[in-house]
């Protein structure tokens, strides 16, 4: 082990066990939150959240000189790393990383549709709330499992050759739907969004906390509102944490080569 990088990962999900098996086959010496204080790297989660990840306890433990990286970082993450004098790097700022994730993140929603619903997904209609990485990657996949995709978001999704309307017609365009999949991290199905869709019908909600759907209205309403929060750790852990290992691996190599 004698000049070996060595990795504290910390956290508990499937993702991060495969990424930390996916570092130690690049060479690395990974151990868990024990291994913090000799780490020269401390892989945290994805997102990294202070109410369930003890971080400050963590980066107060870590030597001098050691690199944190987490993934989509919080202001009061960022805080606790400089207070602790600890880098703290967002891995889930990287471009590929992203859209690596948004594949088992399509996939992961695919599959809840599919157990949900009591129709194919063929020949149904389905409204798409919002078009990034997440969006096309579960749009251009419906599509092609006969789904008649409709995204809110008209900017990308004609060129992909999928239906669009302006997201600012949401509220008019939702009568004609009881199946919506919302990407968009900002409240875009309000209580006039949801009540304006058909009776009983289903909401899933990919977008990260606290989401873009009104769940209470929902509820009232006698819809189904799923929030599915981290569906890569769910569903395709091995996939993630390796693309995830691949990511932190670029970023070490490119700070090695960095004068």
């Amino acid at each position: 082990m004698d000049g070996q990088r060595r990795f504290a990962v910390i956290g508990t999900d499937a993702r991060l066990a495969a990424a930390g098996r996916a570092l130690a086959r690049a060479g690395f010496a990974v151990g868990g939150p024990e291994q913090t204080a000799l780490a020269d790297y401390i892989l945290l989660p994805l997102p990294l959240d202070e109410s369930r990840t003890p971080l400050a306890e963590l980066l107060r433990a870590a030597k001098p000189g050691a690199l944190a990286l987490g993934g989509k970082l919080s202001a009061q993450a960022r805080q606790i790393a400089a207070e602790a004098g600890v880098e703290l790097v967002d891995y889930f700022a990287r471009e590929e990383l992203i859209l690596c994730n948004a594949i088992p993140t399509a996939e992961g929603c695919i599959g809840i549709l599919m157990a949900e619903r009591t129709q194919t997904l063929w020949n149904s209609a389905i409204l798409l709330a919002g078009f990034g990485p997440v969006g096309q990657a579960l749009g251009v996949r419906l599509a092609a499992l006969g789904a008649q995709v409709t995204v809110a978001e008209r900017a990308l999704a004609e060129s992909f050759g999928l239906r669009a309307v302006d997201l600012a017609r949401l509220e008019q365009t939702a009568p004609a739907f009881d199946t919506v999949v919302n990407t968009i991290p900002a409240p875009v199905l309000t209580e006039a969004v949801l009540a304006a869709l058909r009776p009983g019908s289903l909401i899933v909600d990919l977008a990260s906390k606290p989401g873009g759907t009104d769940f209470a209205a929902a509820r009232r309403l006698g819809h189904r509102a799923i929030h599915a929060l981290s569906l890569p750790a769910a569903c395709a852990p091995e996939t993630a944490g390796e693309a995830l290992a691949r990511t932190v691996c670029e970023i070490l190599a490119e700070r090695e080569e960095t004068p």
